[in-house]
């Protein structure tokens, strides 16, 4: 069972996200109102996906972020912990800190139940979500501004040429399904394909590849880059 911290100021929003994740079947397994409660809760508790809200008394979501994936705790099952931000504010720069911070997701709290609960597993089992309505804008802001961030490369020239082709494909927001059928593998090879890629390239997750891509000039901005991650 994915076991979730809900992260949020305000009771009747933590409440609200608790009732439709518990519809289900996800394990709601604390709760935190501000920044600090929030780091201290993901040590103590050791949740799957913290669903984080960014704007908090104290200390914010992307400060709780930063500090809990700093020295990220192990998750009940011993992976990595992950954090979804969820928030009203459709603002590039709180979408270019969280996935700095290490976030692997960002919505809008206008998502529909199943929409939230899809992303929660999603995040749940590695995958990475980006709200369609900003991902092109991202992925072009930070290839178009942030050219020297250096950093965040890594050597192109240890992947293979199929691993080149399923970064390429990735980076366009394919998820595994469809990355399958595009490139008539089975999905379990395409997973195999996708891990080594991040393992290689020392990367967390599919946001940071997608970010990877453009900044290494794999995939150009404004180009046909597919549909991008939806939820």
């Amino acid at each position: 069972m994915t076991r979730v911290l809900l992260v949020d100021d305000l009771a009747l929003v933590r409440s609200g996200f608790g009732m439709i994740l518990a519809s289900a079947g996800i394990e709601v397994v604390g709760h935190a109102a501000n920044g600090n409660e929030a780091v201290a809760a993901t040590r103590r508790l050791r949740p799957d996906v913290v669903l984080m809200d960014i704007r908090m008394p104290e200390c914010d979501g992307l400060e709780a972020t930063r500090q809990i994936l700093a020295d990220p705790p192990p998750a009940s099952d011993g992976g990595p912990v992950r954090i979804l931000i969820l928030t009203t504010f459709d603002l590039d720069r709180y979408v270019y800190a969280a996935l700095s911070a290490g976030a692997s997701g960002f919505l809008l709290k206008d998502v529909t139940p199943d929409q939230l609960i899809h992303a929660v597993r999603a995040v749940r089992d590695g995958d990475a979500l980006l709200a369609p309505a900003i991902t092109r804008r991202l992925v072009e802001r930070f290839a178009r501004t942030d050219p020297d961030k250096t950093t965040l490369h890594r050597d192109l020239a240890s992947l293979t040429p199929r691993e080149l082709e399923v970064l390429t494909l990735l980076a366009g927001g394919l998820s595994n399904i469809e990355l399958a059928g595009k490139l008539h593998l089975s999905e379990a090879t395409v997973k195999t394909h996708v891990t080594r890629i991040l393992t290689k390239l020392q990367l967390r997750d599919r946001v940071q590849a997608v970010v990877v891509a453009y900044e290494t000039g794999l995939v150009t901005p404004g180009g046909d880059g597919g549909h991008y991650y939806e939820v």
